[in-house]
């Protein structure tokens, strides 16, 4: 309660009526070690109704991790250790980033099966622990939920244990005004083991032994329902929706620590308490930590091992494929061709795809389907659950010795932004692949034709973007994103096109295509299967006897990050510009001087019709360029 009181906001009911669970978890459950919160053999705990942070921050500081008492006090302020939503990557002992409900049920999806993939790599010496999550009605209604619990049956994640905190409460009031769902039915159905544990969320002992008993694997994820009152023990506020986001007053803060017989002292953490409370779970985690090192030293000494869970990136690029200039591949292709060169090298690459394992180039082929009975396989079938396979991927990459790659058309990066989100947000190595990037997919239509998409993905900070030219910079731009230390995003074409380059802007930002044209009097820049293009008109103009520099730009933000003499170099100030991309051509002022681009939505037609009745064609590049030189065309 004190947490939200000095900030005068967060959210006290879900955590007040949490904290027996919480205490039972990080004092007797749980396998963890608050001196060494990274211990790769740790289980994990996600605590996805994270409007409930204080909760999980009060346990870390018992526990003894960073987290301190003034850290405490500083809830929710500028700077401070402890944000209103946990964050991962922020302060030791946060796993994942909640806020958005239900992502940190999916994530943990995620963990698990990374938790099955490593100890089935690396034996249950070296990995064999356990994925706690706490979820809320909020979370349980989100339809990521769905997605992620279905998939979690179908693939038997026996060490995933998730704990339904059943209040029965949202911010507009009781769940009856929305919502009349049988959860442990629908839970069922998905094929987890469901245990209805009732009135118990005060009862420590009873908590203890239901928690262990849903640690023992049965071939099924756990859900055990927790009925409890939100805002209990307050005289005032239990079962009442205002102690679920309004922050308690002074008075009622006072009121309930009376009812709970301790001093109305804001922050009351006694020595002795705190001491002792740190004294079992260091006791706890020596025993835990001591055990594992000397049964896993033979994994831990392996190449693969080093290859998973080392700082180091692994080198793939002296295994990457590369084509003539002249041949014809669609990038999805050429990313496959990068997967499969690279899957040796790679021990912790999971692949898959939201239902188009062969249309994206996410098909593997040394690796086998993932599934209850073949537990080891690195080759996710997700099922037509965009949202889900997003956010699995993200807890895969946190949870640590999994590179996960997972594939989709580009249009539909609109039913799996949160976690492509969360992943900027929390510096996750995902790998997501986009294809059919363009209107060129054709006689689908604009439903299936991406034009804003790219755009939007651009803006978001710390998201690293890659629309290749061809196959050469694909390949490239697979070996920097499997050393890059956050989530890429690779926006690949569905049709053939024309190999134009040597690959190397894919790790630049952004090269210049055949001809240097150091006198060049305007330039023309493409993106993906546009830079093909570029270099037709670019020929059209210099027999007309101008002089043109081609350029592909394959990343804006790897470009931009450059230094100011290369940026230079390839766009010399001055020298008039044009852009040509077949999609917005917002975002496309800052270089270009005039855009050959789509703002409008596309139409049904063969794949080069509709390229070519939206204006992305040879005469239209030369006119711009014409245009911005102020000549005649």
């Amino acid at each position: 309660m004190d947490g939200p009181l000095a900030a005068n906001s967060g959210h006290q009911g879900t955590a007040m009526a949490l904290a027996p669970l919480a205490h039972v978890l990080y004092s007797r459950v749980m396998r963890y070690n608050p001196a060494d919160p990274g211990w790769v053999d740790r289980d994990r705990f996600i605590l996805s109704a994270g409007h409930a942070s204080i909760l999980q921050y009060a346990m870390l500081h018992l526990s003894g991790t960073s987290l301190s008492k003034d850290d405490l006090r500083a809830f929710r302020q500028w700077g401070s250790a402890t944000p209103g939503h946990p964050e991962a990557g922020h302060i030791p002992g946060v796993e994942v980033t909640t806020g958005p409900l239900g992502q940190g049920f999916a994530n943990a999806v995620g963990m698990a099966i990374a938790e099955r993939l490593l100890r089935q790599k690396f034996g249950t010496e070296a990995i064999d622990h356990h994925t706690w999550v706490i979820a809320g009605d909020g979370c349980l209604m989100e339809g990521v939920s769905h997605e992620a619990a279905s998939l979690a049956g179908h693939l038997g994640l026996d060490r995933l244990v998730c704990v339904f905190d059943d209040n029965r409460i949202t911010i507009d009031g009781g769940t009856d005004l929305a919502t009349s769902d049988d959860v442990p039915g629908r839970f069922r159905s998905y094929g987890w083991d469901v245990t209805e544990l009732g009135e118990i969320g005060e009862d420590l002992d009873a908590l203890e032994t239901a928690l262990k008993t849903a640690r023992t694997p049965n071939g099924k994820p756990r859900l055990l329902v927790l009925r409890t009152h939100i805002g209990f023990p307050s005289p005032d506020h239990t079962d009442s929706h205002a102690a679920h986001g309004l922050a308690f007053s002074a008075e009622d803060v006072a009121r309930t620590k009376a009812v709970m017989g301790i001093p109305d002292e804001p922050f009351y953490l006694p020595d002795d308490l705190v001491s002792a409370y740190r004294s079992l779970a260091t006791s706890r985690a020596d025993t835990a930590r001591s055990t594992w090192e000397s049964t896993s030293v033979d994994a831990r000494q392996s190449a693969d091992w080093y290859a998973c869970f080392s700082d180091a990136s692994v080198d793939v690029s002296s295994a990457m494929p590369s084509w003539d200039l002249g041949a014809k591949v669609a990038t999805r292709k050429a990313i496959q061709a990068a997967l499969d060169a690279s899957s040796d090298l790679l021990p912790g690459l999971v692949s898959g795809s939201a239902d188009l394992t062969g249309n994206t180039g996410t098909k593997v082929a040394s690796f086998s389907g993932q599934s209850a009975s073949n537990s080891d396989g690195q080759q996710v079938y997700y099922g037509i659950r965009e949202h889900g396979m997003g956010s699995a991927m993200v807890g895969m990459a946190l949870h640590g010795g999994i590179l996960p790659v997972g594939g989709t058309f580009f249009v539909f990066v609109d039913y799996m932004r949160p976690p492509v989100r969360l992943a900027a947000l929390s510096g996750a190595r995902v790998v997501f692949v986009f294809t059919h990037d363009s209107v060129a997919v054709g006689e689908d239509g604009p439903t299936h034709q991406p034009v804003e998409q790219l755009a939007g993905l651009r803006s978001m900070p710390d998201l690293h973007v890659v629309r290749p030219a061809d196959a050469n910079e694909t390949a490239i731009a697979w070996t920097d994103a499997v050393t890059h230390d956050g989530p890429t995003a690779l926006v690949l074409s569905r049709q053939d096109v024309r190999v134009v380059t040597d690959g190397s802007a894919a790790i630049t930002g952004a090269g210049i295509v055949g001809e240097a044209d150091d006198d060049a009097e305007a330039i023309i820049i493409g993106t993906g299967s546009e830079v093909a293009l570029c270099v037709d008109a670019a020929e059209v103009l210099r027999a007309a006897g101008r002089k043109v520099r081609v350029v592909s730009m394959p990343s804006w933000d790897r470009f931009r990050s450059q230094p100011a003499e290369f940026r230079n170099s390839i766009l010399p100030p001055g020298v008039p510009t044009v852009s040509v991309e077949a999609g917005s051509t917002f975002g496309w002022h800052e270089w270009s001087d005039r855009q050959v681009g789509i703002d409008r939505f596309g139409a049904s037609a063969p794949g080069n019709v509709a390229l070519d009745r939206l204006g992305i064609n040879v005469d239209a590049v030369v006119a711009a360029v014409h245009d911005v030189l102020g000549v005649a065309s």
